[in-house]
């Protein structure tokens, strides 16, 4: 183990650990580690040990430690309770210098399954596992039978840079424990070490501002010191030049030298062989030493006096100035420092042409002697007091100790530092007796110390405390006065008394009071007064009386305390009172006795207490109580009311029902409980039921509720609670079984059907909404207009349909019976009366809403044109085959009832055929089983007074055709047969669509189709057998299908093995050209306004014919309105959303080179009325009246 360095003969060195401590050196122009192990000697510092180690001399730390590491170590110790494994822990100890040392530590092993891992340190870090050798000595053992394992950490020929704190940490895989132990190492003889001043200079760097600063921490380590006797001037750097480098720590230790390791890479520096200079005949001394404010001479001779010289200190030229002064002497260039200071401590070199040569220049500063010492003193607390000490310079560096700790003067410190040149004066403010002790003062020459004694003054009590009786709320003042200038303390009954704002303490001088403002009976006890530093004390007593008084803040302004039935009530009265009253409680002249009763009256110190066990209702009443005490008296009543929930309320009566609602009332209940009703909760249930439901969560406030969302059709009971502040009271009664039923919604579509003289007709559909209840039937109503008079205006109902505001016995009931139909004659009505009509809808709930006629009815006949509405279908050829039914209806106008007559092909019908039925708007013409001879051109003709219409309805009767009346056989070669037919004589009142033909071998006789749908009246069959003998046979076709029977040919065709030449005939070109010619015609057609129609027909011809369509025999040409298609010949004309405006004549016009041909039918747009006896009055689909 290296040696520890050596520090200053004044200081106590800074502990150290035994092994080395690797570190960075830090320190400003210190050199690299190989740098300084080439010049260090084998006893020299440790790497690391260097100028910051030895700095800390105003700490007791090892290296390596902070105060830090105390927060550390508790977490560390904080952490060994959680999991412990040391079961004997190294104890602290302490040791000789010379002498050996063993610390142990035992770790049980019965739960553990390897060895733990245990780590020795020093200080904070310091591992000091690596570290064993000569002076440390690391032991392990295991005891089998025990299972213990033992550590031991020894110290050998301990030095009292060994001495600081250690920690012992022991590890096993997630358990940790530790433990911190102290060394301390004494000194072997008791002898203390003289204080060499100036150990106490060092510098922190090369050429700073603080350079020669007074460390005035390693004079703090010694309590005892002695002046130092004066010691010639040493030059340090020819000691170290010629000194063994064994000797350099002890050199740096004796001369105080701090930066060891800057002053070695200088020595090194100054050793190196310097190979000769061209330039200089003479260098730079290595170094040179001065005394602040000295004069320094720097001297080179040059081998050339011709050669420039420049002068530079760290780096910056020097210019001359009455500071820097250059001489030139021969070769000789001196240069002189005048009034060195502490910034000239630096490194200064010459340049010559190229080469130049250094020095260093160390700067002293003179040591500051104490030329007046310090004077012991002695004085009473509370004087000022001046420490004054004289010193050899102005304005020096002094330090003041109060026993050996160090005086900082503040702003809230007691001590006050003045300085007046040489003197240096301590001055203490009202000095107390803490401030007797040892005062010092040091500066870098010397010290000096006395001791100040501060003693009391005897104490005179001049004016003392007296006891005191105040009455409540008067002012108490508690005064005493002392001979001395003191403070002191106020206690009462023992504990210190807080100032607050009603409690003041005054001192003024040596007077001292206790005022307290508006006394209370707490403030009642003994006070005393005590002076600081005095065992002085003085008492007093102080007695507030109050006369008795009852509290009744707590309470209503009328005094009343309200209790829920059944429940105890303890009323405590807080009461007040000095010396404390007695209470009387009593009712209506009755003393309420302190026992055990259901009614019982308690007593307290500081209140009274009325006790009742189980309130009811006849406790109710007024209670006195009074109070009683040698001050006065006191009495007060109060009103106790009894209160409980309220009786029940008697059952509601449900007076209204609707489809689900119903409205219901109730009366209060006779008892609201003492307290006022609040509300109800209202419950139903189904008859058939037992679970209630609540129907309001928020209190019903009246006597009235209308519950909802009930099922239309169910038997309901409703029940009432009522509700007090107290609580909710038991149930009613249900109420009587109810159902909920509702009126039907008003019927809709009322309509005038018809009108007579006499009668009016209306017609009207069922209600939208029927309910539970069904629909029994209608009633309907009617008034006439004279009755309105002054009702004159009708008024829009709920539905926003008009409805007049008669009286109920305007209204003539026109059915005595219910009605079951939605149609229904009033008759007996006088002819030019107008009547307003209603109809109502009836059930079990009653009459729904009216529903009114939008105007008054005429009650007149009105002729109405007649019209005949030909059904879409109709307008076309009604085609059906022989055998089925003929059913077609026509719909019709006119009013009165139009008569109809019906003609076939201009003769009249055979009503033995043909069935006609006839009604007020429509006829019906019917054939049981159709014949051909039904097919023809139906006339229909509609009269009115003298209005009249026709329309033409054609129906055609198809049946199957008849056979081709002749097949023959034309020509007969090779494989090959021509045959010809004529067209059969019956075409079934039916186009021939087509023939089939089929062929059978004479042998078999079986016939196979040869060719289906053949249009033309001859065909050559191909593909036959050559030697066969076949026959043929045609049958014809029409839209109804082929005929029943076919024609064969008479004789056969015999297919020749030797067919003779086939001739092909020759044919004339045919010519296809032909004329416009329309083979489908325009039909007259309806459309109703707002909807799309389309006019249809079909043309041929060829060339293609040009078609043209015009309206009123004006062409149609770009109209957005109109499209025009033309597809296959078939042309439409589609009018989009046709109005009234767009009916007339359209013509269809086909033109081409070989002729023109036009065609023509009507449109008439029609629109929707509302009623058939009001035309004329266009309204939307919605049913609103276009005005």
């Amino acid at each position: 183990m290296p040696e520890p360095t050596k520090k200053e003969e004044n200081e106590v060195s800074a502990p150290a650990p035994p092994p080395e401590e690797p570190s960075k050196e830090k320190e400003a122009g210190t050199a690299p580690a190989k740098e300084e192990d080439e010049v260090s000697p084998p006893s020299a510092l440790p790497p690391g040990l260097g100028s910051r180690a030895l700095e800390r001399k105003d700490s007791e730390w090892s290296l390596g430690e902070s105060p830090a590491g105390g927060e550390e170590q508790d977490k560390q110790n904080a952490n060994s309770q959680l999991s412990t494994l040391l079961i004997e822990k190294p104890q602290t100890g302490s040791v000789k210098v010379g002498e050996n040392i063993t610390f142990i530590a035992k770790v049980k092993a019965e739960d553990l399954l390897r060895k733990p891992t245990i780590k020795w340190f020093k200080g904070k870090w310091m591992d000091l596992a690596s570290k064993a050798g000569k002076h440390l000595q690391l032991k392990e053992t295991f005891e089998r039978h025990t299972r213990i394992y033992t550590f031991e950490m020894q110290i050998i020929k301990a030095k009292e840079n060994y001495a600081g704190n250690y920690r012992c940490e022991v590890t096993y895989k997630d358990k940790f424990d530790s433990c911190s132990f102290d060394l301390e190492v004494h000194e072997s003889t008791g002898t203390t070490p003289n204080i060499d001043i100036r150990s106490a200079f060092k510098r922190s760097g090369e050429g700073q501002e603080d350079a020669g600063e007074l460390d005035f921490s390693g004079l703090l380590k010694r309590r005892e010191v002695k002046q130092q006797e004066e010691e010639p001037e040493i030059d340090v750097w020819e000691l170290l030049k010629n000194a063994n480098p064994n000797e350099y720590e002890k050199i740096a230790f004796q001369y105080g030298i701090t930066d060891l390791r800057g002053m070695l890479k200088r020595l090194k520096r100054m050793r190196r062989v310097e190979k000769k200079s061209a330039a200089f005949a003479k260098i730079l001394d290595p170094a040179y030493q001065i005394d602040k404010g000295g004069r320094v001479r720097f001297v080179v001779e040059l081998a050339d006096p011709k050669l420039e010289v420049k002068w530079f200190k760290n780096g910056q030229e020097i210019r001359p100035s009455t500071k820097y002064i250059f001489e030139h002497k021969g070769n000789e260039r001196i240069m002189f420092i005048n009034n060195c200071a502490l910034t000239d401590d630096s490194e200064y070199y010459v340049t010559a042409g190229d080469e130049k040569c250094s020095t260093e220049l160390f700067v002293r500063e003179p040591p500051i002697m104490v030329t007046k010492q310090l004077e012991d003193m002695n004085a009473y607390c509370g004087e000022r007091v001046e420490l004054e000490v004289e010193v050899s310079e102005d304005d020096a560096n002094v330090k003041w100790f109060k026993n050996g700790e160090e005086i900082v003067p503040g702003p809230k410190s007691r001590y006050k530092i003045k300085v007046e040149g040489k003197k240096h004066i301590l001055i203490i403010e009202g000095a107390t007796k803490a401030d007797s002790a040892e005062y010092s003062v040091m500066t870098t020459g010397g010290q000096s110390s006395a001791k100040l004694s501060v003693d009391l003054r005897p104490l005179k009590i001049t004016t003392p405390l007296t006891d005191q009786t105040v009455k409540l709320g008067k002012e108490v003042c508690l005064k005493c006065e002392i001979s001395e200038n003191v403070p002191g303390k106020w206690t009462k009954n023992g504990l210190p008394v807080q100032e607050s704002d009603r409690l003041k303490v005054v001192h003024k001088g040596r007077i001292h009071k206790l005022v307290i403002a508006n006394a209370l009976t707490e403030d009642e006890g003994e006070y005393v007064f005590t002076p600081d530093a005095y065992n002085v004390p003085m008492s007093a007593k102080v007695h507030v009386i109050d006369p008795p008084k009852i509290i009744l803040d707590g309470l209503d302004a009328d005094n009343t305390v309200t209790v829920i039935a059944g429940s105890k009530l303890r009323l405590e009265i807080p009461v007040t009172g000095e010396p404390p009253p007695k209470a009387i409680w009593s009712r209506a002249d009755k003393a309420i006795m302190e026992g055990s009763g259901r009614i019982r009256a308690e007593s307290y110190p500081d209140s009274s207490t009325l006790v009742i066990d189980v309130a009811e209702r006849d406790d109710s009443g007024v209670y006195n109580i009074n109070l009683k005490n040698e001050a006065g008296e006191a009495h007060a009543s109060i009103k106790i009311k009894v209160v409980d929930i309220p009786d029940p309320p008697v059952a509601p009566n449900v007076t209204e029902v609707g489809d689900d609602w119903c409205i219901m009332n109730w009366e209060p209940p006779v008892y609201d409980g003492g307290s006022p009703i609040l509300g109800y909760f209202i419950e139903r249930k189904k008859k058939q039921s037992s679970r209630w439901m609540r129907l309001n969560f928020d209190l019903c406030k009246e006597t009235t509720f209308e519950p909802k969302k009930m099922i239309e059709g169910v038997a309901y009971e409703v029940r009432i609670f009522a509700v007090n502040a107290i609580g909710i009271s038991k149930p009613s009664m249900p109420s009587k079984p109810f159902v909920p039923l509702a009126v039907t919604s008003p019927p809709t579509l009322l309509a005038v059907d018809s009108v007579t003289d006499s009668s009016v007709t209306m017609k009207w559909r069922p209600p939208d909404q029927i309910g539970a209840a069904g629909l029994d039937g209608y009633v309907l109503e009617y008034c006439f207009e004279g009755s309105l008079k002054s009702t004159s205006a009708k008024q829009p109902n709920e539905n926003g349909e008009a409805a007049y505001d008669l009286p109920a016995e305007n209204w003539i009931v026109a059915n005595t019976d219910l009605i079951d139909k939605t149609k229904f004659t009033i008759n007996g009505l006088p002819t030019d009366a107008k009547i307003f009509v209603r109809v109502k809808a009836i059930n079990a709930a009653g009459a729904s809403e009216p529903k009114y006629y939008s105007q008054p009815i005429l009650v007149k006949e009105v002729i109405e044109a007649p019209k005949i509405r030909i059904p879409r279908h109709l307008k076309q050829t009604y085609i059906r085959r022989v055998g089925e039914a003929v059913n077609l209806v026509i719909p019709f106008q006119g009013k009165p009832r139009p008569e109809l007559t019906w003609k076939k092909d201009g003769q009249e019908i055979d009503k033995n055929q043909i069935n006609i039925r006839n009604s007020e708007t429509d006829t019906i013409i019917f054939i049981r089983k159709a014949e051909r001879s039904h097919s023809g051109k139906y006339d229909l003709r509609v009269k009115v007074d003298k209005y009249e219409e026709s329309a033409s309805i054609d129906i055609q009767i198809v049946d199957r055709p008849g056979p081709p009346q002749a097949v023959t056989i034309e020509d007969v070669w090779g494989e090959n047969v021509a045959l010809t037919w004529t067209p059969p004589k019956d075409d079934g009142n039916a186009a021939i669509t087509g023939y089939t033909i089929q062929k059978a071998d004479k042998k078999s006789m079986e016939w196979f189709t040869v060719i289906e749908h053949y249009h033309r009246t001859n065909a050559t069959i191909t593909e036959l057998v050559i030697g066969n003998e076949y026959y043929f046979r045609v049958f014809a076709e029409n839209m109804c299908g082929l005929s029943e029977d076919a024609t064969m040919t008479k004789e056969s065709a015999v297919i020749a093995k030797d067919g003779k030449i086939y001739k092909n005939p020759v044919y004339e070109d045919f010519d296809f050209t032909e004329a416009p010619m329309f083979t489908q015609p325009l039909v007259n057609t309806y459309a109703i306004a707002g909807y799309n129609a389309t006019l249809n027909c079909s043309v041929r011809g060829n060339p293609k014919p040009k078609i043209t369509w015009m309206k009123n025999k004006v062409a149609i040409v770009d109209d957005p309105r109109y499209r025009m298609l033309s597809n296959q010949g078939v042309c439409t004309l589609e009018i989009r959303k046709p109005s009234p405006y767009d009916g007339g004549t359209y013509c269809c016009k086909a033109v081409n080179d070989l002729g023109t041909v036009e065609i023509e039918c009507k449109l008439e747009v029609k629109v929707i009325y509302q009623g058939v006896n009001t035309p004329g009055q266009p309204v939307s689909l919605e049913g609103q009246q276009q005005l």
